[in-house]
């Protein structure tokens, strides 16, 4: 009988993380490609909102979990971002669509359709607009297309891969918010992060932070290096998508920025939740913590 613990890994339901991931699980019973010989690792799919209101909650906190980098500011103090494992717009990100062409300062006191009130692109379309300055109503995020066609909405926040898809439900673009973002700052948006629980070092010894985000950097590593079976994977997370947009939508949000911020990122990650602090939607994080993998 296998006596390791298990530690449940929080990610959302897409193709991306579920590329990522993939090699850490025990599937069809084969052995994880990226094994532990003190752990176990349990997959727990939720929508990236889920996860960011479970973990402010507090309530049966997961090990490992996703969740918005606009969340962290309000749970630092369970959590510590791990290098690796984030989701970063490069010039893009989540789109404010509408039904017709309109410019942004037209959509001060619209209706807009938000994936989640913790979700980084609430927070950047707040900046964007002003905080305070539209109607947001909390939309699942894959619903948000098609009720903003349907006129339910003036416009809608997409993520995942609506923002590649957004078109085909007759929709047109009035902002890209990591485009306007990097306009703001020349820098990427970091989106979606990754946190392990600080709670496990307690738990399991000094240095067990560290060693799970080694195994996280490995995991994505695999995933890269072994892409197509890893979007063969992902395929079953990817709603309908063919393989070639799935392969697109993983290369967006799966790559040199996943296996580790950098320099960059991590100034980036720090910019953002000034600015949001600044912009009285954050309580302020002085310092975000970053733990990098790490032997014990």
């Amino acid at each position: 009988m296998d006596t390791r613990p298990v530690l449940r890994l929080g990610h959302s339901p897409d193709p991306d993380d579920a590329f990522m991931w993939w090699p850490l699980l025990e599937l069809d019973g084969a052995a994880p490609r990226v094994a532990s010989p003190r752990f176990r690792f349990q997959a727990v799919p939720a929508d990236i909102e889920a996860l960011n209101q479970r973990a402010m909650r507090g309530e049966d906190l997961l090990d490992i979990s996703a969740f918005s980098c606009a969340t962290y500011a309000r749970i630092a103090s369970r959590y510590a971002l791990t290098a690796c494992g984030s989701s970063v717009g490069d010039g893009y990100g989540p789109k404010v669509v509408a039904r017709e062409a309109r410019s942004v300062e037209s959509l001060r006191g619209a209706h807009v359709a938000i994936p989640g009130q913790g979700t980084t692109a609430f927070m950047v379309t707040s900046m964007l607009l002003g905080p305070g300055s539209f109607r947001a109503t909390v939309v699942p995020f894959k619903e948000i297309p098609a009720r903003v066609a349907a006129g339910e909405f003036d416009a809608g926040v997409v993520i995942h891969e609506g923002q590649l898809t957004f078109a085909e439900e007759g929709l047109v673009l009035v902002e890209d918010l990591g485009r306007w973002w990097h306009s703001q700052t020349g820098l990427p948006l970091p989106l979606g992060a990754n946190g392990v629980l600080r709670a496990l070092d307690e738990r399991h010894g000094p240095g067990t932070m560290q060693e799970v985000a080694l195994l996280l950097e490995q995991s994505v590593r695999y995933a890269l290096d072994h892409r197509a079976e890893s979007v063969r994977y992902a395929l079953a997370f990817a709603d309908g998508m063919s393989e070639e947009l799935a392969d697109r939508f993983i290369g967006m949000y799966v790559n040199a920025w996943t296996l580790d911020y950098g320099p960059t990122g991590r100034l980036a990650v720090r910019t953002l939740l000034d600015r949001a602090a600044d912009a009285g939607l954050l309580p302020r994080v002085e310092a975000p913590e970053f733990v990098a993998g790490g032997a014990r």
